[in-house]
């Protein structure tokens, strides 16, 4: 596969052994239970090296693996809402968001506009910008508002401060409101 006449070869330690022909690398390496590896092709004259290719290749793919480990993946998550969004499923949808961004995802945030909404764009800027209003402690906008036909759609990042407080478990109020929603107290009624 070596196709110069005259090669410079490096052996197993990457120490210079010299210029030599193709036939005598090919013999030196064998000799050494190796293979001739081409490390330069394009220099003058092309560099060689004695070299068990095989582990090389292990290495290389150990290496890379590796750095993929250390990596961190961020994912652009999205989610979708509508102008005339319920109170609960507006508190729904922006629990997932705040989980994504402390997950540390990117979230994309789509208001969706159908019909006679279309017309007025400006229902899906007011509910895009209290969702950013909710969520300004753990995210940011990242770029301007785009704006479609049929969406309004901002990508939030999260920002780099963690750790959840009472009032981002719950929007609508502090802890103490929702413990006393939905269950009934005993009152005493007067003139009974």
């Amino acid at each position: 596969m070596i196709r110069a006449r005259e090669i410079r070869v490096l052996d197993d330690e990457k120490k210079q052994i010299g210029v030599l022909s193709v036939p005598e690398a090919l013999s030196l390496a064998h000799e050494r239970g190796l293979d001739l590896v081409e490390i330069a092709p394009t220099a003058t004259p092309p560099v060689c090296r004695i070299m068990d290719y095989g582990k090389f290749l292990y290495e290389l793919h150990k290496k890379d693996h590796d750095a993929k480990k250390h990596q961190k993946l961020v994912l652009v998550k999205e989610i979708k809402l509508r102008p005339k969004i319920s109170i609960h499923d507006y508190t729904f949808k922006t629990k997932h968001i705040l989980r994504f961004l402390e997950e540390g995802n990117k979230v994309k945030v789509t208001i969706m506009l159908r019909g006679r909404e279309k017309s007025r764009p400006d229902l899906g800027f007011q509910v895009l910008d209290r969702v950013k209003e909710t969520v300004k402690e753990f995210g940011r906008q990242d770029g301007t508002v785009r704006r479609q036909d049929w969406a309004v759609s901002a990508l939030l990042i999260p920002t780099k401060t963690g750790g959840r407080d009472a009032k981002a478990k719950n929007p609508q109020g502090s802890p103490q409101e929702v413990q006393g929603h939905g269950e009934k107290k005993d009152t005493p009624v007067e003139g009974v």
